[in-house]
């Protein structure tokens, strides 16, 4: 059954995909009950990719909200977009400008209510915000143990099923043999639906948001089309890199791409219209005078770029093109997934078109899936399932109840 949920105006105060602030609101604010949480790192002594290639000394950064019951059967595990980390909710301190990205429906009292649920959070494998001190991950830019150096190209190609396995380790070094939900937006959703797939005697139930169950041919070029920047900046000097000038020019401008599209023409019309940049400097009058919204664009996707790793971006590239649920087809994954689902979309989402959800659905539910779906609505398209989230609170409330 599908369910239209009417649209709010709140936004919540971060940066992330978007790399553009924005206001909170109290619609999606804080409860009173304000999370306060604590970083910690996993680490396996060993782990084998699904490619077949042994890694020493991998650490991925964690974080928790709530408590886990006696017998481990409250947790929930949210899996994180594309450009995030394991950070969906509540502070690192009160001084903190905005909270985690999906503090609206996570918290006491919330939509997952932490006085109920113990809900856990990591940060992925090739995770891109190398130069943030609250994320822990293993990639090329990690020291290789056996050499001393930094991994670069020499790193194993990871797949969205290799960044489960790791979870997956997380979760029971906890104890935990069932997940009560899996969860997570855009890159979250692949996740979760490779959990479903892939491991179904340990989800209950599951709830991607924004996205499909597997990367088709259009979305494998897109996404070919955020990496080119970094491909022809002569910095990467493919991808040997860490003892020199980073590539955070292509860096830059692939994050700017992103941003791009995660939007919609309805945020960047009204935000932006066709002002110029600098007051007194008309587009028109000379090549380098440049409208607004590319000024802003650019500006954040450099600032963002100063903390982020190119190859770790590439590598992520690689890992959603790969994409098909349970690593074979959909149409096999849908056979295999016992837990009943509920797919939050946004139709104007310009990732994973409305077509590609629709195809999801349709396949999802011939493979025997028991499947709610429920559009959300905004004016920031495939931004919307991480910014407009609160629009979703009774469906996911309803659904958890079931």
């Amino acid at each position: 059954m599908r369910h239209w949920i009417a649209a709010t105006a709140g936004v919540v105060g971060w940066m992330a995909m978007t790399m553009i602030e924005t206001q909170p609101a109290a619609a999606q604010g804080l409860t009173g009950q304000e999370l306060m949480v604590e970083k910690q790192v996993f680490t396996l002594q060993s782990f084998t990719t699904r490619g077949g290639r042994t890694l020493k000394n991998v650490k991925v950064g964690w974080e928790s909200y709530g408590t886990l019951n006696a017998d481990k059967s409250n947790a929930v595990l949210i899996c994180h977009f594309f450009s995030a980390n394991s950070h969906a909710a509540g502070k690192y301190d009160a001084k903190d400008a905005a909270p985690g990205y999906w503090d609206a429906i996570i918290g006491p009292g919330k939509a997952i209510d932490t006085n109920r649920y113990f809900v856990l959070s990591s940060d992925t494998l090739v995770n891109l915000n190398t130069g943030d001190p609250k994320t822990t991950t293993t990639g090329p830019a990690s020291i290789d143990p056996d050499t001393g150096k930094p991994y670069a190209l020499d790193f194993p190609v990871v797949t969205v099923g290799d960044f489960v396995n790791v979870q997956k380790a997380l979760v029971e070094s906890l104890g935990i043999r069932k997940l009560a939900l899996v969860a997570g937006p855009s890159m979250g959703s692949l996740q979760t639906l490779e959990w479903a797939a892939s491991h179904p005697e340990m989800v209950a139930k599951a709830m991607p948001v924004i996205g499909a169950g597997e990367a088709d041919a259009q979305l494998i070029a897109w996404l070919d089309v955020w990496a080119a920047p970094i491909l022809v900046d002569p910095n990467w000097n493919k991808g040997d890199y860490y003892s020199r000038t980073p590539p955070n020019a292509g860096l830059a401008k692939a994050l700017t791409a992103v941003t791009l599209q995660a939007n919609h023409a309805d945020w960047a019309n009204a935000t932006f219209g066709r002002r110029a940049a600098r007051e007194g400097e008309d587009p028109a009058a000379a090549l380098s005078n440049r409208f607004q919204v590319q000024s802003i664009l650019d500006n954040a996707g450099e600032a963002r770029a100063k903390v982020s790793d190119a190859n770790h971006f590439l590598y992520l590239i690689k890992a959603n093109q790969l994409f098909a649920a349970g690593g074979t087809s959909l149409a096999d994954a849908a056979t295999k997934i016992k837990a009943p689902v509920l797919l939050i979309t946004q139709p104007k989402d310009l990732v994973f078109t409305a077509d590609t959800v629709d195809h999801t659905a349709e396949t999802l539910r011939k493979g025997g899936v028991d499947l709610t779906h429920v559009l959300i609505q905004g004016s920031r398209g495939h931004l919307d399932g991480v910014i407009s989230m609160k629009q979703a609170e009774g469906a996911i409330r309803a659904f958890l109840e079931k």
